[in-house]
């Protein structure tokens, strides 16, 4: 019924950008939040950035590089992510939580995830 969809992975040097985006597609009434979450091989999935109404929050280890933002349609976020390290590596997936109607629960979707490798 709610679709995400990732876009912008990829290949990147270390020190260069890549800006990721999600577009969220289907039976929307309203999203309640949008997150980036990655998952690297041997680790547990976290969370990278979310955006909730006007507030945003960052896991300590991309504070100051990596900017979660939505488009003004509420069915886009975007991550921009900058100075990016090695450690950065993971496969990144699109969260949100959304409604599809009026007065009915929130739940959460997922995308399938992006691939971002970054060389050294």
């Amino acid at each position: 019924q709610v679709q995400l969809v990732e876009s912008g992975g990829g290949l990147v040097q270390a020190g260069g950008s890549l800006r990721l985006s999600c577009a969220a597609s289907g039976s929307i009434f309203s999203i309640n939040s949008m997150a980036w979450y990655r998952q690297a091989p041997g680790k547990q999935r976290e969370l990278a950035a979310i955006i909730d109404g006007g507030n945003t929050r960052y896991a300590e280890a991309v504070k100051g590089r990596f900017t979660i933002s939505r488009d003004n349609t509420k069915n886009l976020v975007n991550l921009q992510m900058n100075s990016l390290q090695p450690e950065d590596t993971a496969v990144y997936f699109c969260n949100a939580a959304v409604q599809t109607f009026r007065g009915g629960p929130s739940r959460n979707y997922w995308g399938q995830g992006t691939q971002v490798t970054v060389s050294s």
